[in-house]
């Protein structure tokens, strides 16, 4: 129970690799806080933690907004006492369409939710994780970073692709503090997120290439598990990575190689 007496928070952890990263940290011995913005997600979220013997307290906030974040990130501390832990996974895929048909509230929903989300994340966290040293994870996507051909994806593609110059550029900025910092990238995941992604036109934007049968070589085509990205967090979160920083790790059974 490595991270017993430990406190962590993970955004958008209502459902998805979200739920799966709390309730990983919390099987390893961390109180978690699970923020995001659907109430009974959360509740659900924390009554698996709790039902497992672990500990949870939930947040109902908009990763966006300022005031909120700063609110909920200064109860978990002052409930727990100190924040060890960061996961920034709050995102959304947003609206995928042609550069010339996607429109600017389109564009800014995307960027309001997942650039300004995980700086506020960042923002509000890292005084805390200064106290003592920490760890953050920042879920970014192999989208925008090792892999370009999603039809008219490109304000998800470039949030994904400034999450990862974020972490890099923050791991020199925080390691004097003891905080470590580094991306995660996955490539297909078994979630629920494409539910919510609106594609228009994709006929418009797509490049006209066949990939091999199979295109995730070490699952023959099936999609990766939210519990494999929690393993992989985890590890970042641990001591046993206590020097890596800095570095996106892409975790894709391989789909962006041949992407």
């Amino acid at each position: 129970m490595e991270f017993r007496s430990r406190t962590a928070l993970v955004t958008g952890a209502g459902s998805g690799i979200g739920r799966a990263c709390a309730l990983r940290l919390a099987e390893a011995g961390a109180t978690v806080g699970v923020l995001g913005h659907t109430r009974d997600e959360l509740e659900k979220t924390a009554e698996l933690i709790e039902t497992a013997g672990g500990t949870a307290i939930t947040f109902d906030a908009d990763v966006a907004d300022e005031t909120a974040m700063h609110d909920a990130v200064q109860r978990l501390v002052t409930e727990t006492g100190r924040l060890d832990v960061v996961v920034a996974n709050a995102g959304i895929n947003g609206v995928w369409a042609a550069i010339d048909d996607l429109k600017p509230d389109e564009w800014d929903q995307t960027i309001r939710v997942n650039l300004r989300g995980t700086y506020l994340t960042l923002n509000a966290s890292v005084p805390h994780l200064k106290k003592q040293g920490g760890s953050v994870i920042v879920v970014s996507s192999i989208n925008g970073n090792r892999s370009f051909n999603t039809p008219g994806a490109t304000a998800y593609a470039a949030t994904k692709a400034a999450q990862v110059a974020i972490v890099q550029q923050l791991a020199l900025e925080l390691g004097r503090h003891g905080i470590r910092i580094n991306a995660v990238c996955p490539g297909a995941i078994e979630t629920s997120i494409n539910d919510n992604t609106k594609v228009r036109g994709a006929d418009r934007t797509a490049v006209p290439v066949e990939f091999p049968q199979g295109d995730i070589p070490i699952t023959d085509g099936r999609s990766g598990r939210a519990d494999d990205v929690a393993s992989l967090v985890l590890f970042l979160a641990s001591d046993l990575s206590h020097h890596v920083t800095g570095t996106p790790v892409y975790i894709d059974g391989g789909q962006g190689l041949l992407r």
